[in-house]
Parts: C-alpha cells; structure tokens; sequence
C-alpha cells in the first residue's frame, strides 16, 4: 500500500537518492558506466551543473550546450531525474579577468584571489548581470525538459563569500541602513554611536566595520544581518528568473545546517524556498558525531514550512578534505548516517558526490564511486544503501512525530553572542544548544528546534540556551510558555541584548529577569581550565554568574565552590500555576544538565520512547501508517519492543527485534 499523498511536490517517487554530478571532468565512455552504476546503485536523481558555468560559456556570449544536452539526455534515458543547478557559485575565467572587481574583500580590504568558490562580491552589480544572463540562457533551454526536477540555485551561498567589504558593498550597506532607519538619527539611537565619538552627520559616513572587532556591536550586527540579506537577494534574483519561465518549478539552495550559527540567517531563508535543503558533513574528531547529525536534522526540519519532509541535499560517503584530519568512515557509517537523517525528517540522501574527482582542491573527497572503483567498501555500501530506500519508499511523505520540547536557535543571536568584544571570546553559540539537546537525544525524546518567534503553543518545555539577543516580540513569546501552563529553561548568556545589540538595564538576562524572577548583578567568566562545583554535584566550566537572591524564585542549586561560592547558581521562579522558569547561570557539565533534564522532564511527564540504552529512536507517521527507526550505536546486539515488519530485512518482529551493533532497522507499524 503507497501512502504517500498524490499531491506531493516532490523532485523523485519514494526517496530521493543520488548525488552531485560532474560529467565535464570525464570522458564520453565513462558517462555511459557511470549511468549504468548510477541504475545498478537505485540512483534517482542527480545534482548537476553546480560548476559548469566556464565550461559551457567558455567566453561572453559565447554558449556550448552540446555537453550539456547530451547528458541531460542521457540521464533522463535511464530514468534519471535532475536537479539542475545554476553554477553562479564558480564566475568563470574570462569574467574574473576582466571584471577583476567583483572579488570578494576582507576587513583588512585585501581580493579574494581567483581560483576557489564563490569568488564574487554579493553586492557586485557587475556580478549580478553577468550571472543572471547565464541563468536567464540556461532556464529558456532547460526549464520544461522532463528530466529537470529540481532547481538548486548557486552552491552554499556564502560559503566563501559570508562577508564582503569593499566599496561595493560599503554603497550597497549604506543603502541597506538608509532603508531600515530612513534617518540618520534614528541609525544613530540604535546603535549608540555617541560612544567613543562615532556619531554620524550622514549615511556617506558609516563604513563596514573593517579592521579588528573593537567595532560598535551594533554596527557588526547589522553588517551581518545586510551581508545574509544581500545573498539572499542573488538567490532571490535566480529564483525569480527560473519562476518566470516556469511558475510551477521546484526551487531550492542548499544550506549549510550545522552545530552552530549559520553564515546566513537560514530560518528567515527557508521561508522562500520550494524546499528546505541542507549539507551535512561529520567533524571527524567530534565524539558525539551521531547526535550532531540528530541536532542538524532537528534545526532542518524546524525550517521547513509546518516541519514537513526536508531533502539531505550533501553529505560525504567517507572521507572529506577540509579538516586537518580527515579520517574515512567506518564499516556501515555511511548507511548508518543516512539514515539518521532520514529519521529526522529528510525524504532523501544525497551525497558529494556521484564519483570522485581525479583532479582540482577535492580530488582526495570521496565518492559515491571512489577511486579504488567498485570493488571497495564505499560502493558496497552505496548500493546497499539504494536498496534500502526503494523499501522505505512509503516513508516518504511521512512527518517526524510530534514534539513536546522545543530548543530555540537564532543565527542573530549567535553572530551577537560570537562576534565584538565579550567578557569572555571565543565563546561558541550552539555547544550550549547541543549540550541540553544530546540530554534529551539520549532519552530518546523528540525536539524541535525553532526559532524564539516560532508558535510555541504545543510545547511542554522549551529550552533558551545562550539566545544572547532577543526582542521584545521573541521575549513575550517565550514568557506566554509559562502563562500557558508550561515550563522555561533559560541559560547565562541569554535576554543580555535587544535586536539592536543593546544591553537591557537592570541586570541580567534583561529581557527574562521578570519571568525568572531573579537576576545576576554581574558575569563571572571562568579562566581556561578553571572548573567550579554546585552542591548539587554539578561542575561548571566557563561562565558563572553573581546571581540576586530573590523571593520571587526558589534556590535550586548554589555554588559551592569557586569566586561566588554560596550564591545562587540555579532558581526556578516561583507562581501561581502549573507553569515554571528556570534560570541556569552556569555552562554546566554533561552530567549537570542530564540531572535537570531528568527531573523536568519526569515532573512535565514528558517521556521518549523505551528502547535500551544507545539505541536511538524515532518515529516518522502517516496518517494510517508509522515507521520506527531503530540505530544501535553500540558494540553489541539490542533487543528492541517493536511490532510490525522490518522493512531492511522484510521480517515481521512477532514483538521483539534484535537491532545488530553499528546497525538501523526500521519498523512499519499499522495503525
């Protein structure tokens, strides 16, 4: 029985499955191989294009499309589907040359040189012409071709152009604040540029804060915010063309999700895509690499629009290049990986890329097809993996159940947090969010992780580790959790500033000092390697905070060692009704922050689902149907409670299924 809905927008049937193509790096014989593995393997659809721009307008004006003709054909001959990229992301040769201009500037006003990625100044009028001639070119060609699916607009916008400050994009961000403040006053209120005597006569005054971070915040935070908008106005721009010709395309750009804030304001991004995409590649040194793949998956599915199914755009089949050690992935992480993924609410598994590159910057990044060819361990996977997707074919459609917690993430607050001069640098935004997370993933209980202005109605608890920056819009927002009967967790860190970058009077975390009922008078930041003790057995690294007693709040735990050794450490606001706050002043340990979520959570009844220890579950739904995704992350065979059929291995669990170490099974479970 297909229970995927009939009306479903979607680039492939089932799953999606496949990979980024790049047949300009190969000779004819090897596409006709490469088509026939891409069959054998159950690929289903390709990404292609992403750099071909110097390839087919090898001068201006000049288009060769016979390369690209042929396989498009030849794809959509062996039921290939393609998501068709606009390969703005890599300005060819001839224009570098002659527009040298369009090179993207550091602080420190130096060119980017020619020869990575996304080598062009966001704000370039230069760039945004030439590009938009090749797209305009490229949709009147290929817009109605059946094979075309998907169109994936440029490649990790902001990826290597995040910032530009040249005078280009000087212009352009003075035109950007003259639209937000439309006086010169107003600019100067926001971002209180009386200090050290910044104060503006004008628009033609303000600069991109170059040169080092002892920059007004204010100012640092608004480049950031006109430096996302400015991407975000190319990729507009693309859309628009693609539209044009074709009102009912399927549009998307890959983002680039991860542990921490985006280089772009991905939330406010998801609103204008067809499909909300991610790249996600594994740091190899990180020990919880499971987790940040369920914490990626969690903040994706929290983008797209009613967090319906969202599309794993990119990941890496083993090894890629961009660390100092890249280390290859171990027997059956590949499949393992996916899967997580697709748990979290992806409706497909795509991979950088299809075969890997003799040649250029990534030629040690894996493939699907690898060097050492298809007697290897990666294409055995990569084949078991096809398989394994054109039986989970009715999971597509399907939605993650719902939540009952949610975690809030801001990319302003984290450029807040992370960027100008703070009681403590090199601080990190997301370790925190991840932190509270990973306590609540090992329980197997399902988060959603939103932004502070999301509808947060449905939720139980609601986590608000280091939301640094809030308005006054997000803050009531969050304060009607508690009005509505349910329970706040707000870290250090948090409330400290308004949208402006501001700090809120009266001590901190300003804007939730009401709801908590407490406050802090002052920041305690740890020095390196120094640790404090709670008394109620936690540790703390980091951050402390001199916390007011308050008869507005109880002492859940104090300090009891360290500078502030007997102040308060963690409240929880007294009220009237079943509602709760709780302020955290400290970066606590693993262990601290799992004991409060185990007594949070038993008291809010919020409970995951029982499985034994290291097997992660979750439950994806139709409407008559479920599928329980099981992942032993063990070293030794699980039994599980599950009933249904096994749809790996095509068993009926007859109650009880024994998930093999390092393995995922997934259960269809009827209504």
């Amino acid at each position: 029985m297909t229970t995927t809905p009939s009306h479903r927008h979607w680039p492939t049937e089932g799953l999606s499955f496949g990979g980024d193509y790049n047949p300009e790096q190969w000779p004819r014989e090897t596409w006709l191989e490469d088509v026939r593995l891409m069959n054998e393997a159950g690929v289903n659809i390709v990404t292609l294009g992403v750099f071909s721009w110097g390839t087919v307008e090898l001068e201006e004006g000049q288009f060769d499309w016979s390369a690209t003709d042929e396989i498009i054909e030849l794809l959509w001959a062996h039921g290939i589907a393609i998501d068709l990229a606009t390969p703005t992301a890599a300005p060819p040769s001839w224009l570098l040359t002659s527009h040298p201009e369009i090179l993207p500037q550091d602080k420190d006003l130096i060119p980017q040189f020619p020869g990575a990625r996304l080598g062009w100044c966001p704000s370039s009028p230069v760039f945004r012409d030439k590009s938009l001639t090749f797209v305009t070119e490229l949709v009147n060609r290929y817009a109605h071709h059946p094979a075309v699916a998907l169109w994936h607009v440029s490649n990790e916008l902001g990826g290597g152009n995040g910032r530009c400050y040249c005078d280009v994009s000087a212009r352009a961000f003075r035109h950007w604040l003259e639209s937000k403040y439309s006086s010169i006053d107003a600019l100067n209120s926001a971002w209180g540029s009386d200090f050290w005597g910044h104060r503006y006569g004008n628009f033609d005054q303000v600069h991109p804060p170059r040169g080092n971070e002892a920059q007004n915040p204010a100012a640092i935070l608004d480049f950031d915010r006109f430096s996302s908008d400015e991407l975000l106005g190319q990729f507009l721009a693309e859309r628009d063309v693609i539209k044009s010709v074709d009102p009912n395309a399927l549009v998307t750009t890959n983002f680039m999700v991860g542990p921490s804030q985006d280089v772009v304001n991905y939330p406010r991004w998801a609103e204008v895509v067809d499909v909300v995409a991610n790249d996600h590649y594994t740091i190899p040194d990180d020990p919880h690499s499971a987790q940040d793949i369920a914490f990626s998956g969690d903040r994706s599915r929290g983008m797209s629009a009613g967090h319906g199914p969202w599309l794993l755009m990119e990941h890496s089949v083993s090894g890629g290049t961009w660390h100092r050690v890249n280390r290859s992935k171990a027997p059956r992480e590949l499949i393992r990986n996916s899967l997580g993924h697709i748990a979290r609410g992806s409706d497909g598994a795509l991979f950088f890329q299809w075969r890997s590159s003799p040649s250029g910057a990534e030629q040690f990044f894996s493939g699907m097809v690898p060097h050492a060819g298809t007697d290897s361990k990666i294409w055995r996977e990569t084949k078991e993996l096809g398989g394994i997707l054109q039986k989970l074919g009715d999971v597509a459609g399907s939605r993650v159940a719902p939540a009952e917690v949610a975690i809030l993430f801001d990319d302003e607050a984290g450029w807040a947090l992370t960027r100008g001069m703070k009681p403590r640098h090199g601080l990190s935004y997301g370790a925190e969010a991840r932190k509270w997370h990973r306590a609540l993933w090992e329980k197997n209980i399902p988060v959603d992780i939103i932004g502070p202005w999301a509808d947060l109605t449905s939720y139980e608890l609601v986590i608000v580790p280091t939301l640094h920056l809030v308005d006054d819009s997000s803050a009531r927002n969050i304060e009607s959790v508690v009005s509505n009967g349910g329970t706040v967790i707000v870290t250090y860190l948090s409330g400290v500033v308004d949208e402006n970058d501001r700090i809120r009077p009266g001590g901190f975390p300003g804007a939730f000092s009401e709801l908590l009922g407490t406050s802090t008078e002052e920041h305690f930041p740890l020095l390196d390697g120094e640790t404090v003790h709670l008394d109620n057995g936690a540790t703390a690294t980091e951050w402390t905070e001199l916390m007011r007693e308050s008869a507005d709040a109880d002492v859940i735990a104090r300090y009891a060692s360290g500078p502030l050794a007997g102040y308060p450490a963690i409240t929880r606001s007294k009220g009237d009704g079943e509602g709760a706050a709780w302020y955290v002043s400290a970066s606590l340990d693993d262990d601290g922050v799992r004991s409060m979520i185990d007594e949070i959570t038993q008291d809010r009844q919020i409970t995951g689902l029982r499985v034994p220890e290291g097997v992660e579950a979750v439950r994806r739904h139709h409407a008559e149907v479920s599928f329980l995704f099981l992942t032993n992350h063990t070293s030794e065979p699980l039994s599980v409670e599950a009933d249904g059929v096994e749809l790996v291995t095509g068993t009926t669990t007859n109650g009880t299924l024994l998930v093999p170490a390092g393995e995922v099974r997934i259960v269809r479970e009827e209504s």
